[in-house]
C-alpha cells in the first residue's frame, strides 16, 4: 500500500474495451469474431517483446563513484611562498569510474558494469563504452537457484523487479565489492586497472540461511557483516573467518517461542516507512582499537502469527502480521563491539545495551525510523515517531549511552539519570495530520563543540521544503540527573538556536535524498517547483537561502539522480511520456558560492535519448479544475486504432491512495504494459490522481484522512465525466475498473458506489477491510479503530456487499494466495460475504503468487485473462 509498493502495483493495472453504435466499428460485435484464449495469449506474448527492450533492468540504477589515478602524469608548476619558481611537480591525473546495475544488450540478467571518466578529457555527447565488472559466466550462479523465502520477502518489500545482482556494497577506497545472490555473499576487489571482468569468490560461512544486506566496514575493508536467520554476522575476507555477533534467534521451527531479531527491521518498518536495514557500523576509526556496530533488536512477543500456504514445499510458513490497532513490534538500539588480534582473529565480543531503552526514556514512541551516526563517529542519531505518527523527534545518544551490563531499567523511584551528553532531543516537530517520513537529514560540521548543526526536511509548511537548523547540545562533561517524569527536561526538549527555511514555496521538496558540497556551501536536491508533473534538480546555497537555481531542463522529469560525494559530478536518469530513458553524466564546476556560479557540462551517455516505437503511442496528459477548486492531472492512452468520430468502450485504470503519484510527464515502459496493451485492443485507458495522491503537498493529500474509499471516487468520476465530454471518444456507457491493491480496493467501490457508471471492475489484491491491513499504513490515514470506528466501517467493503450487482460477468477478483502483504484473507471474507447474500461474481487465484505477480506464467496468464474477460464483458 506504500509508494514503492504501488509502483509495482501500477504494473498490474490496466485499461478496457469498446463501445456502442460508432463504437462498435472498433468492436464490431457482429461482424468481427472475438478473439480466442490462444489468439489473446498470442498478443500478451507479442506486445511483451516489442516492450522487452525498454524494460526496466536496461536502465542503469544503483550508481556510486570511485575517485582513481588515472595513470598519466601532469605537471605543476610550484611556486615558494614569495613567488618564485621552484619546479614542475608531478601530479597524477585523476579519473572517476562510475559503477552501476543494468543489464547489457546481449544478456537478460542484471549485473554489475562501469565505465571510466578521464576528468582531463574535453566534454563529449558521446555514448560511454559500458564494461562488466563480473565475468559473464558468473551470472549462471543468481539464475539456476531458486529464491529463499528470506529473498523473496525482502524483494517484495523492496519491489524488486529484476533477475541477477540486485544490490552491491563498494568500499571506494580499496574497490572491494560485496553483493549477495542465491542466498550467498561474494566479493571481488577491482584494482582499478582490470585486465577484464572479475569472477567472485564467495565469502565461505558455516551458517545455513540466505546471507542478506551486506555491509563492509567503512575503515577496513577485509571485514563484512551480514544478516542471517535473523541474527548478525561477521566475516573477515583475509582469514576467512566468521563468527555470530548476536544471539537474538534460537533457531527453533516456530516463532511463537522465537520472537527476537538482531539487525533486521520488523515487517510495518520495511513496507510502510522504507527501511530495510538494522544495522549500523561505526563510520571512522575511535583509534581506540574496537570496531563497533549498532543494530537494532526487535522483540515480535506480541505481534500475531499468521499462516499462509508454502511457496517452496506442502508445508505452510508462518508471518508475523500486526493488523490496525493489535501490537506492534517493539525496537531498541543495541551495540556489539569486537577487537581484531595481531593475526586478524575476531576477539573479545560483547553486546552493549542503553542505560535505559528507548521506550523508558520516551514512553510515547512506537516506531524507530531512521538511524545514523553523526560524521564524528560520536553519536548515534535516532528519528522515533509515536503510533498516531504525528509527532517525530531526532534524539542524540553518545558512545558511553551503551554499557555493559545492563542496568536496572526502571527503578523503584521512576528515574532515569542521563548524563548531558548521553540522550539529547535536538529536534522534534508535530502535526495534525501525519508526519510523511523523509530521509533528509544531513549533519554538517560545526566549529562549535556545543552545538549541532544539520538539514532537515520537513512539511510543517503543507510542502516539504529544507530547513538549517543549529540546536544548543550539552558538553561532554557535565553530568547531571534528570527525573524520567520530567519530560521538560534540558536532554528531552530540543533548545534551538537558528532555524533558516533554505527552501519554500508552493511545490514539494522531495524526500529521498539531499547532496551537500560542503566546500562551496551548496545543497543540491530534488522538487517540483516547475511543477507537480516533472521532478527536477536545483541548488540553493547555504549562505543565501531561498535563492534557488533550476540546474535542469523543462519538458523532461529526472526521477533518479546521483551525485558523487564531492558534487563534482551528477549521474541522472530522466525522460518524458514521450521519450524513452535517457541516463547522461555531467561534471559538475563552480567559481565560488553562489547558485549562480554552478556549471553543468555533459560529458556523455550511459544511455543515449532515443524515441519509442511509433507502436506505443504515447498518452495525453489533461488538467482540470475540479468542483472543490483543485487542479487535478489526468492521463489518456488512446486506441491505437483511434478514428476520430468513434467512442471507444473505456478502463478507468485506478489506484486513488495515498503516496503515488500515476499521471506525470515520465516513460514508464513495463509499468505501463498492460495500458499499452488494453489501447493496443482497441480500448481507451484512463488514469486520474485525484486528491489524496501524492506529490501535492500534504493539505491535498489528507483529502482522505480517516475517510478512506469514501471520498476518493466522487473526483475520478467527475474528472472522467469532464474527460468524456472534453475529448468526445470516451463512451460513457462501456466503463470498466480495475487497479491493484489501493487501487483493487476502490475498483470494489466504485462497483458499489457507482454501478451505473462502471460496468464493470477487475480488482486486483483488494483489500476489503481496513482491520485486516497492517498498522503503520492503515493508523496513519484511518487513525486506530478504536478512534475511528464509523471511518473503518464506513470504509470496508463488506459493509456494502448487498450494493454488489445482481448481474453476471460484472465483477472479476484476482488474488495471489500467499500475498503476505495484503493477504487472502480480505478476498475469502468478500467471497464468503458474496456467496451468504447471493451476489455472482468470479475469481482468480494464483497460487505461488504473492502481492506482486513475479512468475512471467503467472502475469501472461493473468493479462490474458483480463483481455478476455474485457472482451467478452464490457
Amino acid at each position: 500500500m506504500t509508494s514503492r509498493k504501488s509502483r509495482r502495483q501500477r504494473m498490474e493495472n490496466m485499461d478496457t474495451t469498446s463501445n456502442e453504435s460508432a463504437g462498435e466499428q472498433a468492436f464490431p460485435d457482429s461482424t468481427v469474431p472475438r478473439k480466442s484464449w490462444s489468439e489473446l495469449r498470442a498478443v500478451v506474448s507479442d506486445l511483451r517483446r516489442k516492450l522487452s527492450g525498454v524494460s526496466a533492468g536496461s536502465v542503469p540504477s544503483s550508481i556510486t563513484f570511485r575517485s582513481l589515478p588515472d595513470g598519466r602524469t601532469q605537471y605543476l608548476q610550484v611556486r615558494s611562498l614569495s613567488g618564485e619558481k621552484i619546479n614542475n611537480a608531478p601530479f597524477p591525473f585523476c579519473r572517476t569510474r562510475i559503477y552501476f546495475l543494468s543489464t547489457p544488450s546481449n544478456g537478460w540478467e542484471t549485473t554489475l558494469l562501469y565505465v571510466d571518466i578521464a576528468h582531463a578529457d574535453h566534454a563529449n555527447g558521446y555514448r560511454l563504452h559500458w564494461q562488466s565488472v563480473i565475468e559473464a559466466n558468473f551470472q549462471s550462479v543468481s539464475s539456476m537457484n531458486r529464491l529463499s523465502k528470506e529473498e523473496q520477502l525482502l524483494w517484495e518489500r523492496k519491489r524488486l523487479a529484476t533477475w541477477g545482482i540486485t544490490s552491491y556494497e563498494i568500499h571506494a577506497e580499496s574497490g572491494k565489492l560485496v553483493f549477495p545472490a542465491a542466498s550467498s555473499l561474494y566479493q571481488c576487489v577491482d584494482t582499478g586497472f582490470m585486465p577484464g571482468p572479475l569472477f567472485p569468490s564467495e565469502i565461505r560461512m558455516s551458517t545455513t540461511g540466505a546471507k542478506l544486506c551486506p555491509q563492509i566496514c567503512p575503515w577496513n575493508n577485509a571485514l563484512i557483516a551480514h544478516t542471517c536467520s535473523g541474527d548478525l554476522y561477521l566475516s573477515h575476507s583475509i582469514t576467512g573467518s566468521s563468527v555470530r555477533l548476536t544471539h537474538a534467534r534460537k533457531g527453533g521451527r516456530s516463532l511463537v517461542d522465537d520472537p527476537l531479531t538482531a539487525g533486521t527491521p520488523s515487517y510495518v518498518m520495511q513496507e510502510e516507512f522504507t527501511r530495510y536495514i538494522g544495522y549500523w557500523w561505526q563510520p571512522k576509526s575511535m583509534f581506540d582499537g574496537i570496531y563497533r556496530i549498532v543494530y537494532e533488536e526487535v522483540d515480535e512477543s506480541d505481534v500475531k502469527i499468521y499462516c499462509f500456504p508454502s511457496s517452496n514445499s506442502d508445508d505452510v510458513d508462518e508471518f508475523r502480521f500486526p493488523r490496525a490497532g493489535m501490537p506492534n513490534a517493539r525496537s531498541n538500539l543495541k551495540m556489539v563491539q569486537f577487537r581484531l588480534t595481531e593475526s586478524l582473529h575476531i576477539v573479545d565480543i560483547e553486546i552493549l545495551e542503553l542505560q535505559y531503552p528507548l521506550h523508558i526514556m520516551f514512553p510515547w514512541m512506537e516506531y524507530m525510523v531512521r538511524v545514523g551516526w553523526t560524521p564524528d563517529a560520536q553519536y548515534v542519531w535516532v528519528q522515533l515517531l509515536d503510533r498516531k505518527q504525528q509527532k517525530l523527534e531526532l534524539v542524540l545518544l553518545s558512545i558511553d549511552n551503551f554499557c555493559e551490563p545492563p542496568p536496572n531499567t526502571y527503578n523503584t523511584e521512576n528515574h532515569f539519570t542521563p548524563t548531558s551528553a548521553s540522550v539529547q532531543v535536538i529536534y522534534s516537530e508535530q502535526s495534525p495530520i501525519w508526519i510523511n517520513v523523509n530521509d533528509l537529514l544531513y549533519f554538517l560540521k560545526s566549529d562549535d563543540a556545543n552545538e549541532v548543526k544539520f538539514i532537515w526536511g520537513s512539511e510543517e509548511s503543507e510542502f516539504r521544503h529544507l530547513y538549517l537548523i543549529t540546536s544548543s547540545i550539552a558538553g561532554l562533561s557535565n553530568g547531571v540527573e534528570e527525573p524520567l517524569d520530567r519530560m521538560d527536561s534540558i536532554f528531552l526538549r530540543p533548545r534551538i538556536t537558528s532555524k533558516i527555511a533554505l527552501t519554500q514555496g508552493d511545490y514539494e521538496v522531495l524526500g529521498k535524498k539531499i547532496w551537500v558540497d560542503e566546500v562551496n556551501s551548496i545543497v543540491y536536491f530534488c522538487g517540483l517547483r516547475e511543477g507537480p508533473l516533472e521532478q527536477h534538480i536545483y541548488a540553493v546555497s547555504l549562505r543565501r537561502p531561498l535563492e534557488i537555481r533550476l540546474l535542469t531542463r523543462p519538458g523532461y522529469s529526472y526521477n533518479n539522480v546521483y551525485f558523487n560525494k564531492e558534487c563534482t559530478m551528477l549521474v541522472t536518469v530522466y525522460s518524458s511520456i514521450k521519450t524513452l530513458p535517457t541516463c547522461q553524466v555531467f561534471k559538475i564546476s563552480q567559481t565560488d558560492w553562489t547558485v549562480e556560479s554552478i556549471s553543468l557540462t555533459p560529458v556523455g551517455y550511459l544511455l543515449e535519448p532515443a524515441a519509442p516505437e511509433s507502436e506505443l503511442f504515447a498518452p495525453e496528459i489533461f488538467k482540470h479544475k475540479i468542483k472543490s477548486g483543485d487542479t487535478v492531472y489526468s492521463m489518456i492512452f488512446k486506441p491505437h486504432n483511434f478514428q476520430p468520430g468513434v467512442k471507444y468502450p473505456t478502463i478507468l485504470n485506478i489506484y486513488g491512495g495515498p503516496e503515488v503519484q500515476l499521471v506525470s510527464n515520465t516513460f514508464k515502459g513495463l509499468r505501463h504494459l498492460r495500458m499499452h496493451m488494453l489501447a493496443a485492443q482497441g480500448y481507451c485507458v484512463v488514469l486520474i490522481d485525484s486528491r489524496g495522491s501524492q506529490h501535492r503537498g500534504l493539505i491535498f493529500e489528507s483529502h482522505l484522512r480517516r475517510r478512506m474509499g469514501t471520498v476518493e471516487l466522487n473526483d475520478q468520476v467527475e474528472v472522467l465525466r469532464w474527460l468524456a465530454e472534453a475529448t468526445g471518444y470516451i463512451d460513457l456507457n462501456r466503463i470498466a475498473l480495475h487497479g491493484w491493491s489501493y487501487g483493487g480496493y476502490l475498483s470494489l467501490m466504485g462497483l458499489i458506489q457507482y454501478p451505473d457508471v462502471f460496468k464493470l471492475a477487475i480488482a486486483g489484491a483488494p483489500v476489503t477491510s481496513w482491520n485486516f491491513y497492517d498498522t503503520g499504513y492503515t493508523e496513519r490515514y484511518m487513525d486506530l479503530p478504536q478512534n475511528n470506528s464509523h471511518g473503518y466501517m464506513a470504509g470496508s467493503v463488506l459493509t456494502y456487499v448487498n450494493k454488489f450487482p445482481d448481474e453476471e460477468n460484472r465483477l472479476l477478483i484476482i488474488h495471489g494466495l500467499i500475498d503476505e502483504n495484503v493477504h487472502f484473507y480480505h478476498t475469502s471474507q468478500l467471497i464468503n460475504a458474496l456467496v451468504k447474500i447471493g451476489k455472482p461474481y468470479q475469481l482468480q487465484v494464483y497460487p505461488n503468487e504473492r502481492h506482486s505477480l513475479r512468475s512471467l506464467d503467472a502475469s501472461k496468464h493473468y493479462e490474458t485473462t483480463l483481455l478476455s474477460f474485457l472482451q467478452n464483458h464490457l
